[in-house]
């Protein structure tokens, strides 16, 4: 195979897709924290499968207007920092080739590097041992065979075969992974992908997964015409799209998809065809539907036509611009504060600090890039702030930011309490950028630790920890791990508070018990007695306990 198009791709999507979601919760193990997170494989399965949601209501047999659908899908449905890299590295790929009916081996390779490329960039600090790397070494695999053949399936062969030698380094380059006893889980999900991939162009299954089929009859053509918003229905040269499919019949006219597509470019022009040795499903803008629909029974017996008349469509699209300006929109603000947020308690109090916009997600759920993107549009203002709260989200909301023509400044804030800390010191009067700078200089001031179970036995730092333990964790490392929870909170506790240290905020949890929370307002006044505690029924899932220290 020495070119593949876009019906080929989006078979490799496909299978890619589905060969990572079976492996999720593989994948998800091998995270070095031992904590009930919405982990790496359960991101990448999402963001993956947003793409290929995507591709798939939109297959077509031109591979640059097919990659534009899987890069829209995968960067939209983003979750987490390696869902956010995904979604670069197949973001570069797309726009390398976003010109090309079809591809060969070579334009292959060198889109798979054009990925890297924009992963790269996309990171502000890239770390070497992590599904960054499996992507770069992979790709220059890739592309040292394309040197040497043209085809497409031996130049993923030297991919895949990379990305797995690649995989296996990675405790090598990042010492964590070593301690632990594990590889990179986002380099797992890649090369997961990549042996969907491979089996797609081998026309091979992978075991534990369906056939994958190109089903013709349930596709769906991508036909914006949303676009057509500065033109006016008089314009529009060819005015009814024009749909069919047919089942082609060997008793009537022989079937040639190339003259098939050359006689129907005749009619009009967006001309769209997916065939196989079944069906021919068929797009295209025309002034005679009823000549197209003719031509395409000399090949079979007709099971689905549709033509819709574009003028008149768009002259609704315009009734109802102008309805839409007639209504009261709500007043643009010059200020507004975005804020993830877990647990109803805890997004009351963001509420109250002035969050304008709170984004269910945290932990167990990482929101997306389109869930940011949809905040953003929903607080209208000139200058907004956003508090990911979480250092696994911080990625997508500056993805998000990317992407809009809004002002958006994204507080690296890692924990709510630093989230709550930013707020404190929001100013309506003062610049945007005086805001960002005492929001951001702010987020070291507090301390967050936070309890919650681990989910498996490992040791990390020096830390031996078992399954269903209560762990103390400061500032995202791992302090102690104890079968009491008692325990590990004074170890937390202990460890944590300095003579300069005045308030303690306890964020109680779903999880959280009456007789747990005494006993930390008991230490804390036997022990700590010049601090000032506070308690807010937070109500977030999986860490009974989050505690700042100011």
């Amino acid at each position: 195979m020495e070119k593949i198009n876009g019906i080929i791709f989006a078979k490799m999507i496909d299978l890619g897709a589905r060969n990572l979601a079976k492996n999720a919760e593989k994948i998800n193990s091998l995270n070095v924290f031992p904590v009930p997170d919405g982990d790496t494989g359960t991101n990448m399965n999402l963001s993956m499968s947003s793409g290929a949601t995507e591709t798939r209501n939109n297959v077509v047999s031109n591979i640059g207007i097919l990659g534009k659908s899987f890069s829209r899908g995968l960067l939209m449905g983003a979750r987490g920092n390696s869902g956010v890299i995904l979604s670069q590295l197949f973001r570069g790929l797309s726009q390398y080739i976003e010109t090309k009916e079809e591809i060969t081996a070579r334009e292959f390779a060198l889109a798979v590097q054009n990925g890297v490329n924009i992963a790269y960039k996309a990171v502000m600090k890239p770390v070497e041992g992590t599904i960054l790397t499996v992507a770069r070494e992979s790709a220059e695999a890739g592309v040292k065979a394309s040197e040497k053949t043209s085809s497409i399936i031996e130049v993923m062969e030297n991919i895949l075969e990379e990305a797995k030698n690649s995989l296996q380094r990675t405790p090598d380059l990042l010492p964590i992974l070593k301690e632990v006893g594990v590889v990179d889980s986002g380099g797992q999900g890649l090369v997961c992908v990549y042996q969907g991939f491979l089996a797609a162009l081998k026309g091979e299954e992978i075991e534990g997964l369906s056939e994958v089929e190109t089903d013709i009859l349930n596709m769906t053509f991508e036909d914006d015409h949303g676009s057509m918003d500065f033109m006016s229905p008089e314009d529009i040269v060819y005015g009814f799209c024009t749909e069919f499919t047919v089942r082609l019949d060997k008793n009537k006219k022989e079937f040639n998809e190339e003259q098939f597509r050359e006689d129907l470019s005749k009619f009009g022009d967006s001309l769209l065809v997916i065939a196989d040795n079944e069906y021919a499903k068929t797009h295209v803008h025309t002034e005679r539907p009823g000549d197209v629909f003719n031509y395409g029974q000399q090949y079979g017996e007709l099971i689905k036509i549709k033509s819709e008349n574009m003028r008149e469509q768009h002259r609704e699209v315009l009734r109802k611009e102008e309805n839409k300006k007639s209504v009261e929109i709500k007043e643009k603000t010059k200020f507004a504060n975005i804020s993830v947020s877990m647990g109803a308690g805890l997004s009351n109090l963001f509420k109250s600090l002035g969050v304008d916009f709170v984004v269910e997600g945290g932990q167990t759920m990482n929101p997306s890039t389109e869930d940011m993107v949809k905040a953003i549009k929903e607080v209208n203002a000139d200058n907004i702030y956003i508090l990911p709260n979480n250092k696994n989200i911080q990625l997508a909301a500056k993805q998000a930011a990317d992407l809009v023509e809004e002002n958006v400044y994204v507080i690296e804030s890692r924990t709510a309490p630093q989230g709550i800390a930013a707020l404190m010191v929001f100013n309506p009067d003062a610049t945007p950028e005086e805001n960002y700078n005492n929001m951001q200089s702010t987020l070291n001031t507090v301390k967050t630790l936070e309890v919650t179970y681990a989910v498996r036995d490992t040791n990390i730092q020096g830390v031996e920890i078992k399954e269903s333990q209560y762990m103390g964790i400061l500032d995202g490392k791992i302090i102690c791990a104890n079968e009491d929870i008692k325990l590990s909170i004074e170890q937390l506790l202990v460890e944590s508070i300095e003579e300069d240290s005045e308030i303690i905020t306890l964020y109680l949890g779903e999880d959280s018990t009456e007789d747990t929370t005494n006993f930390i307002e008991n230490l804390i006044e036997d022990k700590f007695s010049d601090v000032e505690v506070e308690i807010v029924e937070s109500g977030q899932p999986v860490y009974p306990y989050i505690i700042g220290i100011e």
